[in-house]
C-alpha cells in the first residue's frame, strides 16, 4: 500500500494542477476501494485499463469513442493534449477481467495497455493504414515524459496475450463504418 500511496500523491497533485477531473476520480475510485477492502479483509485485485478502442455495445459514442472518432475526421484538440498514450482493445479488457478472476493467484493492481505511442505515431499508423480518412498529419510536438506500462503480471505471469493497435482500431473503424459515424 505504500506504493499506491506515494503514486496516489503524484497523480493527484499532477491531475489536480492539469484539471483531468475523470483521470482524478478514477484514482480516488480506486483509492477508496483499497482502504474500504484494507480495513474490511476484503481481497481486491484491479485491472486499470488505458485508453480503450474498439467497437461499442451501444450505439451511441462515449467519450472516447466521440474523441477517437473526432481524430478519424480530422480533428486535432481532442487528442493534441494527449501526447504518449496507452491502447487496449475492449475485448483485451473483458478478458483479462475474466483472466485474474479465474486465476486462483491474482492479487493487486493489473496494468493492461497493449502499446503506448505517441500522438504522431499513431496518425502516421492510421494515415498510412486509412488512406481516405482525413487524419491529421501531426501533432504539435508537446513537452510530455516518455513512459512505457509493464503489463508482465499480465503476459508473462498469466500468459495473456495483447492484440496489436491495428486491431483495435481495425475493429473501431469498422464498428464506427456499420453504425454510419464515417459517411
Amino acid at each position: 500500500l505504500m506504493i499506491f500511496a506515494l503514486i496516489y500523491l503524484f497523480l493527484r497533485n499532477y491531475v489536480l494542477r492539469k484539471k483531468i477531473w475523470y483521470a482524478l476520480s478514477k484514482i480516488l475510485a480506486e483509492k477508496a476501494a483499497w482502504e474500504f477492502c484494507g480495513h474490511n479483509g476484503i481481497d481486491l485485485v484491479t485491472i486499470l485499463p488505458s485508453f480503450v478502442i474498439g467497437p461499442s455495445l451501444p450505439p451511441d459514442l462515449c467519450s472516447t469513442a466521440s474523441d477517437v472518432l473526432g481524430l478519424l475526421k480530422g480533428e486535432k484538440e481532442k487528442f493534441q493534449w494527449h501526447g504518449r498514450m496507452g491502447y487496449v482493445h475492449i475485448d483485451d479488457v473483458a478478458l483479462c477481467h475474466i483472466l485474474v478472476y479465474e486465476h486462483q493467484n491474482s492479487h493487486g493492481r493489473y496494468l493492461c495497455s497493449s502499446t503506448v505511442v505517441d500522438n504522431n505515431e499513431l496518425v502516421s499508423l492510421l494515415s498510412t493504414r486509412y488512406p481516405l480518412l482525413p487524419i491529421p498529419e501531426r501533432f504539435e510536438l508537446l513537452d510530455r515524459p516518455y513512459y512505457e506500462f509493464n503489463t508482465s503480471k499480465l503476459t508473462s505471469l498469466l500468459g495473456f496475450k495483447f492484440k496489436s493497435i491495428e486491431e483495435m482500431f481495425d475493429d473501431c473503424i469498422a464498428w464506427f463504418d456499420e453504425q454510419g459515424y464515417l459517411c
